[in-house]
Parts: C-alpha cells; structure tokens; sequence
C-alpha cells in the first residue's frame, strides 16, 4: 500500500484522491492519501514550506502507522524530504526528484515549468542551477490552477517554452497533475511532458 501525502488541505475526499487514482490507473498500485492540516494554499514560498515540513513528517509517521509501505510525498519542491526520510522506516518517492531525474535521464533540450519564483531545489540539482525556468501569468499557488484562467495560462507557458526550442517539459508542481495538463500538451506530436505525479508512481511502483 503507497501513503500519498497532500501538501494542499482540502475537504473533498475525490480531489484529495486525484493522485491515487491516477497512479493506480497508469501503475496499478493501490494507495491512501492523506492531506496536512491548515494550508488551504498549499506549499508556494519559504514561510508556507516551513509551516508544511513537521505536518509532512506527522503525518507520514501516521501512514507508515497504518501500514503502508512506501510513501509518495506528493509536491514537486520535495519538502522536508530529507528528514521524513529519516523519520520513517519505509521508503519515500517525492515528486520533485522523480519529474527531475526522468527529465535528467532524456539529455534533451529541457525546461521546468511550476509555480513559484525559480525552479525547486531537485530540479536545480539535477537539471543544474541555470536550468531554464516558467511560471504561467498569473499562477503564484496551486488553487489558481483550479480555474479555468489558470489552467489556458499554463496551457500557453507551455507552448511558448516549446517555441523557444525546449523539448522536454518536466513539472515542478503537482497541480499540474490535478488539471491533467500534461494529457492536453501531449495532443501535439513531439511534445514531451514529464507529469511529477506520474513519475514519482513509476518510481513507487518498484517499491510497493
């Protein structure tokens, strides 16, 4: 059993969900998910990072508790990775370092697209520090995805990425996953995009 841990505090089950179902889909593993308390916007800077990483390794203690046996911490910037790691007995999958290493692997053109002011850490280290970076107009948290304005911004992000010559797009949020984004850039041939929750359910699924 996969724990999937939600950095974005929501109250209806099926939204908390939507990372479960779609790795069950693509991997076949089954899981629960769990999201922290109080952070309605989730994870979008360093203060809101900070208040997120003791509710991250909480709340991963509880799914190993309960008997799962991996854990996928579901956001691109991995928070607190490290001592949730050190916290659980289990192994743990974070986005982050999942989108970054298959994109990594490709050694093609490639850049990071996500929401906060400059790629995540995991993307710099393995993508390197001068790593192209985007953010869709007007997308600073997750929830602004969830419109239908913020989706079509992150839908032209991502063309005028590839019409720089980018080939490879790897996600640095997990909102992306939410709006299936990476589907809609997919329906154009020679698009590569590297969906973090997809990744990390392929690296999860040689673990569960």
């Amino acid at each position: 059993m996969l724990g999937i841990i939600r950095v974005l505090t929501h109250d209806d089950a099926h939204f908390v969900e939507e990372h479960g179902r779609l790795i069950q889909q693509e991997c076949g593993i089954a899981s629960i998910s769990r999201c922290i308390d109080e952070q309605r916007n989730g994870i979008f800077d360093a203060a809101s990072e900070a208040l997120a990483v003791p509710k991250i390794i909480a709340l991963g203690k509880s799914l190993e508790a309960q008997g799962c046996t991996a854990l996928f911490l579901s956001c691109a910037a991995d928070p607190g990775l490290a001592l949730l790691r050190a916290a659980v007995t289990i192994p743990v999958v974070a986005a982050g370092s999942a989108s970054a290493s298959i994109a990594a692997m490709l050694k093609r053109p490639v850049a990071v697209m996500g929401i906060g002011a400059a790629a995540p850490a995991p993307f710099r280290t393995l993508l390197g520090e001068k790593v192209l970076y985007a953010r869709p107009d007007g997308v600073t948290k997750t929830t602004d995805l969830l419109t239908p304005e913020g989706r079509a911004s992150a839908l032209a992000c991502a063309d005028k990425l590839y019409q720089q010559g980018v080939e490879v797009i790897a996600f640095s949020c997990t909102g992306f996953s939410t709006i299936a984004l990476a589907d809609a850039i997919r329906v154009k041939p020679g698009r590569i995009a590297i969906d973090a929750v997809s990744a990390a359910g392929l690296f999860a699924s040689q673990l569960v």
